[in-house]
């Protein structure tokens, strides 16, 4: 009799032991996490990824309003959220457009339908906040950190701005509907697509003017991306589940790759199947977004570009962003993604657990308050730059 009850104390106890543990269990593809938030010092060292929100139109329920960063190296944990400004005329907090670096001058830059923030990285203040007449789009700054190109949001010119100042240097009349911005990394020229348009518009740096089109492709030009030694680009182009190719020498369109074996739907966001497009920083793949279907599409990022595989998601994607070294895919819906594994690791979660999802990231590296190394918003390829 002792025996037996002895044996069924151990049983329970097994038994209890097996469910405290259930959610650990090897099927589990998310690690989950308690939230033990980090000392929020301002500045700091480390190894970081700056999301700003609302970066999912001005949807408040992915992430609600500010500047949230995580740390990289620690399992993507939550660290603070910094406070920003960009604010609709009724008081609400407005569309995050684009967000971009300068190492130079140790800032990070927000833009809104509305207005430019520039934020100091050390001290987190605000440094200044500027309306743009005709408003803001996703921009780039240029390599040495003191230059960007600012589209309007849709009208038909872009504003060439001083990155410090914030003061309008001159402006560039392109198509009808600015959109997407992106200074190559020679920092001689800047890729424009205007979503009016079938062509990416390339502007000379040194004159800032149109030096070159690229196409046409078969529709207006949505997200793209660039390989290193700005030979290639791949667009995103209305109404193509799937991608393009164009020859940035020639200005030639070399390739359409549609995606095989999922159809096209009805989208929530952005109107055409696939808005979000990226290299791999050594460029052996290219990750296409699948609004419809919920998934990332890859691709060999070599001619024929032949389809690998499929990941599914949370929610829409509508952009897609890497790691500086190729480690993690940062899709908008807000997973992160083990890029060789293609095993979704952690969900980027706020103080309070949401899940933050945007379109609007970029990763940092801090010294002592110092920007030693910065990404992009965009998925660049980097197998020439980060071999100089």
């Amino acid at each position: 009799m002792k025996y037996k009850y002895t044996t069924s104390i151990l049983f329970v106890a097994l038994c209890l032991w097996a469910l405290s543990t259930a959610w650990i269990t090897p099927h589990q593809s998310v690690v989950h996490y308690r939230y033990d938030p980090l000392p929020e010092l301002k500045g700091g060292t480390g190894h970081f990824l700056y999301v700003a929100t609302p970066g999912i139109r001005d949807y408040l329920g992915y992430g609600g309003h500010g500047l949230l960063v995580f740390d990289i190296d620690n399992d993507h944990k939550f660290v603070k959220r910094i406070p920003t400004k960009g604010y609709h005329e009724n008081g609400t907090p407005s569309n995050v457009k684009g967000i971009a670096v300068s190492a130079q001058l140790n800032s990070i830059y927000i833009s809104t339908w509305e207005s430019l923030q520039r934020i100091d990285l050390d001290t987190e203040e605000l440094v200044w906040e500027i309306p743009f007449k005709g408003g803001c789009d996703r921009m780039s700054i240029s390599p040495d950190g003191m230059t960007m190109y600012l589209p309007s949001l849709e009208k038909d010119f872009w504003n060439v701005v001083d990155a410090k100042s914030g003061a309008i240097i001159t402006q560039l009349k392109i198509h009808s509907r600015a959109h997407n911005t992106l200074y190559g990394p020679s920092g001689k020229h800047v890729y424009m697509s205007d979503i009016g348009s079938p062509f990416l518009f390339v502007a000379d740096t040194e004159t800032h003017t149109v030096a070159k089109k690229i196409g046409p492709f078969s529709a207006g030009v949505r997200p793209f991306t660039i390989n290193s030694d700005e030979s290639l680009v791949f667009v995103n182009v209305n109404e193509l589940l799937g991608f393009e190719v164009g020859d940035l020498n020639t200005g030639e369109k070399l390739a359409s790759i549609e995606v095989m074996g999922w159809d096209k739907g009805p989208v929530r966001r952005h109107g055409n199947p696939s808005h979000g497009i990226a290299m791999t920083p050594d460029e052996k793949e290219i990750w296409v977004s699948d609004g419809f279907n919920m998934r990332i599409h890859i691709f060999s990022g070599q001619a024929p570009y032949q389809q690998f595989t499929t990941i599914p998601l949370g929610d829409m994607p509508g952009w897609i962003n890497f790691s500086l070294d190729g480690s993690y895919a940062y899709p908008s819906s807000g997973e992160v993604i083990a890029t060789k594994t293609r095993k979704i690791l952690y969900l980027l979660r706020d103080e309070n657990f949401n899940t933050v999802s945007s379109e609007k990231m970029v990763e940092i590296v801090m010294k002592d308050g110092k920007v030693t190394a910065a990404g992009d918003q965009f998925g660049l390829g980097r197998s020439h730059t980060n071999a100089r």
